[in-house]
């Protein structure tokens, strides 16, 4: 009961630095913390963990509000049931995406009285996001306030410190360009937009701008830090401790002028640059309502800026990186599952030392970094938790009696990987298996399409759940999110979802995407099964207007377990892909497996890819 105490507390104590005039000019009636850090990061520093702290609810995407006397967290899908786990009695749990649940702004405006001012940190929350906010709140005569004072800060004790790691260089022989030629390809779309400066502050972005990766986030290659471009120069905001001389001497051998300024000085330089010279300034409507406030409407550019799509369409070098990384994944996977296969009789194996073994397993291979997320070894119920992360309290044993579901992925000096497999060990029972075989179905129908060049992700979406809808079955999260190359394991600007992505600029040759249908039946088992595809061109006969058609190839190459299938709902079409894919695992995973002498991993990888007839 301590903990449930303890995070009573921290509300009262927020609640009463919400009338606090000496950090809020008037008192609020209600308070925003949202998710992101400064950088709008979907994963972060233990330093930015605010949500969390005040929650105790710690799943990557959420929101939450205090009022004067209540509690809300705003969260979709994939965390409704880790939300209600975490969560203690002071919280209300807000399902986003139910028709029922009201928006953030429709709630607010109905709950609170006109006059009532609502505040948040505008350093957190996107531009995109406070202005309709503001929009619905004022139509209601409510305030939106930005409160420049972090609340949640003040009542933290024993923050954690701001990371400070070293930023290392990635070679021309990884990104297959060099930053000079990036910042040059990027000048000459602000030449054509009419920008003067370019702000980047999404730090995925600046890694691969740059050609230089960091390690301040876990699991995220990226370093604290922002950009400003103009014609001639390139200003790099960072702490200058995290600069070794290889990063002096990479930007020396590609060619590239960067003048490092302090990283808390980015507000000062654009104030000095507003007031010195006119010219329009370009900015993310995806930075922090904070920085784009900062540049005068009439100089600003509030579009998505060039880097997000540059980024997502791979180069050949980065394309062939991306395809070697998934075959040494696959065959750390492989010898994970072969492993585990023997083991589990041994009943010593839980969902903790199973994903410390899988890591064990990706570490032999080259250039692994290491984990491009939190494994998600879950077994039986905890399958059913989308993104369930096993922890000493919750971990539980693998049998061959549940349903065990792991999805994980590394960081390779040559691309990210992502990848979930769903498994029985024993005897799957015949609605887990109809399930399985459904989302099987949902993944080949989408992972097999052929659509026009530039088609939203958005409109794919069906495709995966068309045969889960057929039985009133589905899933609450998207099908599919982009991937960077030892970058962020989720990048944008594009996904496949339910969900509109409002900067989706249409899906394109060279993307890589995750194809990741699932079903959850909260309290008994989850399945889901993950690929990484790549977006190639299709061979069509027909060209009509000359859309240029496209489809998936699949670069993940670890066998779908054939046991938990049902074979007579599968069409011949569905069976000769799925011996075509196993054949393909085979050819080309296996010799990697005999080279490094894993024998047992093979033997393995053979008896999964028996085909099907």
């Amino acid at each position: 009961m301590s903990h449930l105490r303890n995070l009573s507390a921290r509300l009262q104590k927020l609640r009463s630095l919400m009338q606090n005039v000496k950090y809020v000019n008037e008192p609020l009636q209600a308070y925003i913390i949202p998710s992101g850090d400064a950088h709008q990061n979907e994963f972060l520093a233990d330093c930015d963990n605010r949500r969390a702290y005040i929650s105790g609810f710690t799943g990557s995407a959420g929101t939450a509000i205090v009022t004067e006397n209540g509690a809300y967290m705003w969260t979709d899908g994939r965390y409704f049931l880790q939300a209600s786990e975490e969560m203690d009695q002071n919280w209300t749990l807000m399902r986003e995406g139910i028709q029922s649940t009201p928006t953030q702004s429709a709630w607010l405006t109905r709950t609170l009285p006109a006059g009532s001012r609502v505040g948040a940190d505008p350093n957190l929350v996107m531009y995109s996001t406070w202005k309709p906010l503001q929009t619905d709140l004022e139509a209601a005569g409510i305030f939106l306030v930005p409160i420049t004072t972090n609340l949640v800060d003040l009542i933290w004790d024993n923050k954690p410190a701001v990371p400070c790691n070293t930023i290392h260089p990635l070679s021309v022989k990884y990104t297959g360009k060099t930053s000079d030629v990036k910042v040059k390809e990027v000048r000459a779309e602000m030449k054509e937009k009419g920008a003067r400066l370019l702000v980047v502050s999404a730090l995925d972005e600046i890694a691969w701008l740059l050609n230089v990766r960091g390690s301040d986030i876990s699991y995220n290659p990226v370093f604290f830090s922002y950009v400003i471009l103009s014609m001639d120069q390139v200003h790099l905001f960072v702490e200058e401790a995290k600069l070794t001389p290889a990063v002096y001497n990479h930007f020396t051998v590609e060619n590239l002028q960067v003048t490092i300024h302090p990283y808390d000085k980015l507000q000062s330089f654009l104030t000095d640059e507003i007031s010195c010279q006119d010219g329009k300034i370009w900015v993310s409507p995806d930075s922090s309502y904070a920085l784009s406030a900062a540049i005068p409407e009439k100089l600003r550019i509030g579009e998505l800026t060039p880097i997000p799509v540059m980024k997502a369409i791979k180069n050949p070098v980065e394309i062939q990186g991306m395809i070697n990384a998934h075959i040494r994944d696959a065959a750390a996977v492989c010898c994970y599952f072969a492993w585990l296969e023997k083991e589990v009789v041994k009943g010593t194996v839980t969902e903790c030392s199973g994903a410390q073994k899988l890591e064990q397993f990706r570490r032999e291979q080259e250039d692994f970094v290491g984990p491009s997320f939190e494994t998600i070894s879950s077994v039986g119920p905890h399958a059913a938790i989308i993104h369930y992360k096993p922890c000493a309290e919750t971990d539980r044993q693998i049998t061959a009696e549940e349903v065990y579901l792991c999805d994980s992925g590394g960081q390779y000096k040559d691309g990210t990987t992502d990848i979930t497999r769903t498994i029985h060990l024993g005897t799957p029972s015949q609605y887990e298996q109809e399930c399985f075989t459904r989302v099987f179905k949902g993944q080949c129908f989408f992972g097999t399409s052929v659509f026009p060049s530039k088609t939203k992700g958005n409109c794919l979406d069906t495709l995966a759940r068309k045969y889960l809808w057929d039985v009133g079955l589905d899933y609450m999260h998207g099908t599919g999110h982009g991937i960077g190359m030892y970058l962020n394991v989720h990048e944008g600007p594009m996904g496949v979802s339910w969900r509109v992505y409002p900067n989706d600029p249409g899906l394109q040759e060279g993307m890589f995407l995750s194809n990741e249908p699932g079903f959850y039946e909260d309290g008994k088992f989850g399945c889901r099964i993950e690929d990484i595809v790549r977006i190639v061109r299709a061979n069509v006969p027909y060209n009509f207007k000359m859309l240029n058609y496209l489809t998936f190839e699949t670069v993940s190459l670890v066998p779908i377990q054939t046991k938990m299938l049902l074979p007579e709902m599968l069409t011949g079409k569905e069976i000769t892909h799925l011996n075509e894919y196993h054949s393909r695992c085979r050819e080309v995973v296996g010799p990697l497996l005999k080279k490094m002498g894993h024998n047992e991993a093979l033997e393995w990888l053979y008896r999964e890819t028996e085909p099907i007839g």
